[in-house]
């Protein structure tokens, strides 16, 4: 069966240490389970001080075999800042925000320029979601009708570069919008003339929701899906609300990342499992023993430490 892995962000030492605790064995570059396979949920790259380390293992298990990966946010990014605007070769990403989510990663291979074109490749080949038999795996959120849209819309093999361009170019077209949902999640967004402050004082123009609940009745901290700051335990208006699908009780389990759980819960709910486990603060990985139980429990999840 599968062992779920979260956002690793460049930590390989962790990884390893991971895929250690969950049996696997290092052979020549790569590491395998003589009865399992990995799944990484994305988010490989950033931040972390070993990226290449970590893409090279992800890259090796996945082409022998051993392990599937989707893309995350994170790596869309990475690859977004390589891909070109135009035949004038102008930047696609020109504000300095998208620079330093992906300056760490350009920085570890800058000595190593065409590496960095062949791993560019290779994650443009990565699905962004997985369905197998009894589970479902995607970044940060499931929809239906954006699973579907990707589906119908996205060629099989390498994403073209004229999509992942329309991320920026195009932004609000529906197959940009179910790429950018299934990787970024869905955000509440305020209108300009509502304040919502968090218990820090500071002022939230959005925030990541709980997609797989609805939202009538709830306050903006129950809605909410942060977990850095806290949300006031005021109603939230039904003038703001979008209409927002549940994710059934009874549909097959879900896994994630991208949320920075921290010490959790990670089981959020019986078929809903965020392994995030914020790496890069609390300097551990998570991940989910998934033997084809219909009901999750967190006596499944195991951590790098």
């Amino acid at each position: 069966m599968f062992d779920i892995i979260g956002d690793i962000h460049g930590c390989a030492s962790l990884l390893k240490t991971l895929l250690k605790r969950l049996g696997y064995e290092k052979k020549g570059m790569t590491f395998i389970h003589p009865e399992r396979k990995a799944v990484f949920v994305g988010d490989f790259v950033n931040r972390g001080q070993e990226i290449r380390q970590t893409l090279q293992i992800i890259r090796g298990m996945v082409e022998s075999g051993h392990a599937l990966a989707i893309l995350g946010n994170h790596e869309i990014e990475a690859v977004l800042f390589s891909i070109k605007r135009d035949k004038k070769e102008s930047p696609l990403n020109k504000d300095g925000k998208r620079y330093d989510s992906v300056h760490e990663t350009v920085l570890q291979f800058s000595n190593f320029r065409d590496e960095w074109k062949s791993y560019c490749k290779w994650l443009r080949s990565l699905p962004l979601f997985i369905e197998e038999e009894g589970v479902r795996i995607v970044h940060a959120c499931w929809k239906d009708e954006n699973i579907q849209l990707i589906r119908d819309e996205l060629p099989p093999g390498k994403i073209p570069k004229a999509v992942l361009r329309n991320l920026v170019l195009d932004s609000r077209s529906p197959l940009s919008q179910a790429i950018l949902q299934s990787t970024r999640g869905i955000h509440l967004i305020m209108p300009p003339n509502l304040r919502v402050y968090d218990n820090l004082r500071r002022n939230h123009h959005l925030f990541r929701i709980r997609w797989w609940e609805s939202p009538v009745g709830m306050t903006f901290q129950q809605f909410s899906f942060e977990s850095k700051f806290k949300l006031p335990a005021y109603t939230i208006p039904p003038e703001i609300l979008h209409e927002n699908e549940p994710y059934p009780e009874d549909a097959p389990p879900v896994f994630f990342g991208h949320y920075c759980r921290g010490n959790g819960p990670h089981v959020i709910r019986g078929n809903l499992c965020c392994v995030d486990a914020c790496v890069t603060g609390t300097k551990r990985l998570a991940a989910y023993r998934w033997d084809g139980e219909t009901q999750l429990s967190p006596e499944k999840m195991v951590f790098s430490k």
